[in-house]
């Protein structure tokens, strides 16, 4: 029997018709680029190195013993990463078919690029969540009890986004190391058009895996508020590379790290950008 999905509210389909809007002004307007950065967005050593140390060191929002604009520590999976991609009751099967295919294929890049074991298997410590104004809260609320140490209140920022936010990502340390990933919830809406929806994949997961911050410097990078790039650039891929360099360890400040992202930074641009 084909499962039909449920019928959303008014709230929801007011969400899908700005986001539709707002991906078509973007558009217009020459950003959401996916060509992943080009001659006309260089950067030197000094530039990739600044990135690096503000999109890892420092929090997009401020959390329990990290305020917001003071370094922190070096923060990374150590354990295999496993997705599980999870959907509310609103989501259409066509649609779930080509989210999942979507994820299992920029999960198999992450891994490339990282060189650390990322797949979708079971049991899942990242879940990946397609949801709508509609049923976010139900299936998030889910979540309690199914990934070691998230408690509901860990999940509240979730569940909670505002209007403007298109997707997040909340990353939890549940081991014996505040500075070590064990679990992650990435939740998208549902409501976003194709390329705002992929758009979210890559920077939800790759935000997952130790890359916490923005910063309004980064170019070419998706880590960007700014809109200009959709999709993982060239550059966002070095910092991943970077990130999971065996030279580099979570828990590491800033101060001890700074020397290793150079050397680290010089051997990345040394090849082509």
């Amino acid at each position: 029997m084909i499962k039909v999905a449920q019928a959303t509210s008014e709230q929801s389909a007011a969400m899908r018709t700005n986001l539709r809007s707002l991906q078509s002004s973007q558009l217009t307007s020459g950003l959401l680029r996916q060509d992943g950065g080009g001659p006309d967005t260089p950067f030197t050593a000094d530039m990739f190195v600044r990135n690096f140390q503000q999109i890892t060191f420092f929090d997009e929002y401020s959390s329990v013993g990290q305020p917001k604009g003071v370094a922190g520590n070096l923060r990374r999976w150590e354990q295999p990463i496993r997705f599980a991609v999870e959907f509310g009751a609103s989501v259409p099967m066509t649609q779930q078919r080509k989210d999942r295919a979507d994820v299992t294929k920029f999960a198999r890049r992450l891994s490339k690029v990282t060189g650390h074991p990322i797949a979708l298997a079971e049991p899942a410590n990242f879940y990946v969540l397609f949801v709508s104004e509609d049923d976010r809260a139900n299936v998030i609320d889910q979540m309690v009890g199914r990934l070691p140490g998230v408690r509901k209140a860990n999940l509240s920022s979730l569940r909670n986004l505002s209007d403007d936010t298109y997707c997040a990502v909340a990353a939890y340390s549940g081991g014996a190391s505040n500075d070590v990933y064990t679990a992650a919830v990435a939740v998208i809406r549902s409501e976003n058009p194709d390329l705002l929806r992929l758009s979210c994949i890559h920077e939800e997961l790759a935000q997952g895996l130790g890359l916490a911050n923005d910063s309004p410097n980064a170019r070419p990078s998706i880590f960007n508020d700014d809109d200009e790039f959709a999709l993982l650039t060239n550059h966002d891929e070095m910092l991943l590379r970077m990130l999971y360099d065996p030279r580099l360890k979570p828990g590491m400040s800033l101060t001890q790290a700074t020397p290793i992202i150079r050397t680290i930074t010089t051997e990345l641009l040394s090849g082509p950008v």
